[in-house]
């Protein structure tokens, strides 16, 4: 599997879970393309809720030559029992696989087709997650 946000991804605050993070330059979409393998959108709730980030520590972070240095309800308060992952309730959608067999054998090579196929990816996943979060009753259940 491929997480096309990258550390930004599990990098962000609690207040912005669940609002995907820039897609980089399509990688993952180019490699698809090259090898005419099918991308299969994936969007998993509950994930965010087991390490609720409140703060970055960046002068750490820098120091151990991290992208971030989370700060956490139980981190680094707790020292490692603060590594724990908090209980959530996970849902995971696999999503219809985008094809992409049918795209020219130059398609990796043109940023237009990489961009846009990369963008659908990230609104189809994007979609699926409000969907999920308006289904789901609680964090627990």
């Amino acid at each position: 599997g491929v997480w096309p946000e990258g550390y930004k991804g599990i990098g962000k605050p609690f207040a912005e879970r669940y609002k995907l993070q820039r897609f980089g330059r399509g990688g993952f979409v180019a490699a698809a393309l090259r090898t005419k393998t099918p991308i299969i959108p994936t969007a998993i709730v509950g994930a965010e809720e087991t390490y609720p980030m409140i703060a970055n520590s960046s002068v750490v972070a820098r120091l151990l030559g991290l992208p971030y240095f989370p700060i956490t309800p139980t981190f680094p308060l707790l020292g490692p029992l603060g590594l724990i992952p908090l209980p959530s309730k996970w849902f995971i959608h696999f999503g219809e696989p985008i094809h992409t067999d049918q795209f020219p054998d130059n398609a990796a090579d043109d940023p237009m087709v990489v961009f846009d196929l990369t963008d659908r990816v990230r609104e189809q996943i994007q979609q699926t997650l409000y969907r999920l979060l308006m289904q789901r009753s609680s964090v627990f259940g």
